[in-house]
């Protein structure tokens, strides 16, 4: 096994709502790399950070993860629990601006 692999996957939604599971420091360091530089802040540059020096055997991996998914939970990317698109649309459904 890799050294810097997550002990559980992270699910995380990109582009128009397709899962993707993040498994590894690299893996979570390639997508924070590729994230728009518009939406970076402070949760972006912990994580990317964590992920490096995982990568590099500075910093637990488990810490790596935990701040990846601290970032991913504060742009709302966590595939929600259950099947994604009833838990979509229940979230919708609460939004009164949606109609």
């Amino acid at each position: 096994m890799k050294p810097d692999v997550f002990a559980r996957p992270i699910q995380i939604l990109i582009g128009l709502g397709f899962p993707l599971e993040i498994r590894t420091a690299a893996e979570a360091y390639r997508h924070l790399v590729e994230w728009p530089h518009l939406n970076k802040d402070a949760s972006y540059t912990i994580a990317l950070n964590a992920c490096r020096a995982a990568m590099q055997g500075e910093v637990e991996v488990e810490t790596a993860c935990g701040l990846y998914v601290a970032f991913a939970e504060k742009h709302d990317l966590l595939v929600p629990p259950g099947d994604p698109v009833i838990a979509y649309r229940r979230q919708r459904d609460r939004d009164p601006h949606i109609r």
